[in-house]
């Protein structure tokens, strides 16, 4: 289907249609690991799933027992289904994803994400970028992910401080911005105060005229950095606060800025818990396939690079060699929280597999 075509009312598939389909499974389909398709009379690709037995699977469509269930709805929309066979439910479960992404069916609500439990820290696009703290990631409107996160309020409340101390900007993404150094705008535009926190002195007031785009782009660097682990200035920021105020005796005041400062660390902290992780899923992976179709994937940063045929012979390993050298090569290794926003559902769906079977950690193979 193409995109932005009105979609036209479909006609719920006959009995005789839906007949017809079963048959053809009931005869051609196979019970081994694969994906498979619903579509519409008009070739649009209305659902997409996968199953370790693909036959199995698509039966229990047909014995849906109400008309309201999910699979009766998918299965009075289509006219035709089409299925592919996978080496295992691995690489079923990612051809589904790719295939998702690729057409996004009507059907498939939950993009399979299992994203309730994951939190990021979103830097928006724009003139004067912000961060704010998301639930999933979409990126149309965001430069960079850093995550996934867990416990959404806690990394709420850190980003919240992140913002006060580098004095980014909080307040809504369409908001047109004025920045000093446009001074064609001040002839037409009176400068008066309208931002509360740049009044307080927690903002740097971009949308007001209270610095220029490049100094807000350095607060956004310094931010970016805290973020990437290799500044420390949010923290320095916060900590030389709290001791003037304790030196002054100041206790109260200074109480608050140590509590800023621990919302800090305890981010820091996550972001430590998060690399770690993130570089724990890096490794050669072997997945046993049907009719013994092996299939090694070489996984960096909780994302498959490339997959292979396991390999049987000398020059099959030195052409893996190669690829592991290209793709592992410590050169190339980042040390950022930076999740780019086309991995993160790859990201999200391998943690979630290895979470479920740990035991698959026994088949993968750290290289170096």
């Amino acid at each position: 289907m193409i995109r932005g075509t009105p979609r036209m009312e479909h006609q719920p598939t006959s009995d005789a249609q839906l007949a017809l389909m079963r048959s053809t499974v009931k005869d051609s389909a196979a019970d081994r690991p694969g994906i498979y398709r619903m579509l519409s009379s008009e070739g649009e690709v209305l659902y997409v799933g996968k199953s370790k037995r693909v036959r199995s699977r698509l039966l229990s469509y047909f014995r849906c027992a109400y008309p309201e269930d999910k699979g009766a709805r998918i299965l009075r929309s289509a006219d035709k289904i089409e299925w592919e066979y996978t080496p295992s439910e691995f690489a079923a479960l990612l051809q589904e994803l790719r295939l998702i992404k690729r057409f996004r069916p009507r059907y498939n609500v939950a993009m399979k994400r299992d994203a309730r439990h994951y939190s990021f820290i979103k830097l928006t696009k724009g003139p004067a970028p912000k961060l704010i703290v998301v639930r999933g990631a979409s990126g149309e409107d965001a430069s960079i992910y850093y995550g996934p996160f867990v416990g959404a309020q806690r990394v709420g409340e850190a980003v919240r401080e992140l913002n006060d101390a580098v004095m980014l900007r909080d307040c809504r993404t369409d908001l047109k911005m004025f920045f000093s150094d446009q001074t064609e705008l001040f002839q037409i535009l009176p400068r008066t105060p309208g931002c509360i926190r740049h009044e307080i002195s927690k903002c740097l007031g971009p949308c007001v005229g209270g610095c220029s785009a490049a100094e807000y782009d350095e607060r956004v660097a310094l931010a970016k950095a805290f973020l990437d682990g290799s500044n420390d200035g949010p923290l320095e920021m916060l900590r030389v606060q709290m001791e003037r105020l304790s030196a002054e005796m100041e206790y109260e005041r200074a109480g608050v800025y140590r509590d800023k400062l621990e919302r800090l660390e305890a981010l820091r902290a996550q972001f430590g818990r998060l690399r770690f992780a993130v570089e724990n899923l890096s490794f050669a992976y072997t997945v046993p396939g049907h009719d013994g179709e092996d299939r090694v994937y070489l996984i960096r940063r909780g994302v498959v690079r490339a997959e292979l045929g396991k390999p049987k012979s000398s020059r099959d390993r030195r052409g893996m060699k190669q690829l592991v050298d290209d793709i592992f090569s410590s050169e190339r290794k980042p040390t950022t929280t930076q999740i780019p926003t086309h991995e993160i559902d790859e990201l999200l769906l391998l943690s979630s597999w290895f979470r479920r079977f740990p035991q698959e950690m026994k088949r993968t193979k750290q290289v170096s």
